[in-house]
């Protein structure tokens, strides 16, 4: 789970500016410096959190591999479709001939009497 997730809305998870340890504030203390209590030195809180540079990319990314994932599944589904078509035609198919077997061995054994 998102540790960001864990707290309430209104805090504010953000790293620290000197040692980048992860740090959480109610967000009422946006745009205030605190002391890290990690490294001691001074960071600013920032007043919203600011996205990684690279989530679009990452977004974007994703998207695409989603959308080439659907059209992998269309394919796949038209693929099970054709071959469902095509298996209920053997089955009729054979059904046929098994009817056909049926009354060619009857009609032999009337002949041999």
């Amino acid at each position: 789970m998102d540790p960001a997730q864990t707290e309430t809305a209104a805090d504010i998870l953000f790293n620290c500016q000197h040692c980048s340890s992860p740090l959480v504030v109610d967000g009422a203390a946006a745009g205030m410096t605190l002391t890290c209590r990690q490294c001691g030195k001074p960071t600013v809180v920032p007043s919203t959190v600011s996205l990684p540079a690279t989530l679009p990319v990452q977004i974007t990314e994703v998207q695409r591999r989603l959308k080439e994932n659907e059209s992998q599944r269309t394919e796949v589904t038209g693929y099970i479709n054709q071959l469902s078509i095509q298996l209920h035609r053997w089955k009729l198919r054979l059904q046929t001939l098994n009817e056909r077997k049926d009354e060619l061995e009857a009609a032999l054994k009337s002949l041999q009497r």
